[in-house]
């Protein structure tokens, strides 16, 4: 796991998470599962984003995509970069989430370039930055990957990661979550029967 860069000091990137922890606070608040995530540019935050699932009815939209697409619209739409130029704003930039990227986020912010990313806890189901796979590492992505798309520039790329910032008050979020309880989990299709007072004698359990 690599260490915070030199250019930044322990405190900045605690500063940057307690931003991050912020976006997650809003997304406990509004129901969702609490990651939150910012990106910065220059030393200067250009992106937030917090987990809208349940909001937007979309599983795909985790906090780190939200994040990404407020770049693309505003990069691409509104400023109108070319892709080129989108790629070059990516590849300075740092993202700083609380909970390790799952698998498709890792993968989509090797697509799009960034440079580093900070993390909280670990994702130990999900996670793309080492836990389960390793996408931030260029080693592990096949060489086949972006092949077909016209561009080098959806090529995905390996960026440095660091993990275990405020790794607690992360943990913490999610814990308060699970404890309030989901109110937007699916509900079972049939109600939930209790077994028949017989139902331990088709056991074939052997008594001693």
């Amino acid at each position: 796991m690599a260490s915070p860069t030199e250019e930044q000091s322990p405190d900045d990137t605690l500063t940057y998470m307690e931003l991050a922890i912020q976006q997650a606070k809003l997304a406990l608040d509004c129901l969702e599962v609490p990651v939150g995530c910012v990106i910065l540019e220059g030393g200067k935050v250009v992106a937030a984003g917090r987990n809208r699932t349940n909001e937007t009815r979309n599983a795909t939209r985790h906090a780190e995509m939200e994040a990404i697409d407020v770049l693309l619209e505003k990069w691409q739409q509104k400023d109108g970069l070319s892709q080129l130029e989108v790629a070059e704003k990516f590849s300075k930039c740092s993202l700083y989430v609380t909970c390790e990227p799952c698998i498709m986020c890792a993968a989509a912010l090797s697509i799009v370039g960034v440079q580093e990313v900070y993390y909280g806890c670990t994702n130990d189901k999900f996670g793309g930055c080492g836990s389960i796979l390793s996408l931030h590492s260029s080693s592990s992505i096949p060489s086949h990957i972006g092949d077909g798309v016209g561009s080098e520039v959806a090529r995905p790329k390996g960026f440095k990661c660091t993990g275990g910032l405020m790794a607690s008050e992360a943990v913490s979020l999610f814990r308060s979550f699970y404890e309030q309880g989901n109110p937007n989990a699916p509900k079972p299709h049939r109600p939930l029967l209790a077994p028949p007072d017989n139902a331990l004698n088709n056991l074939n359990v052997k008594e001693e």
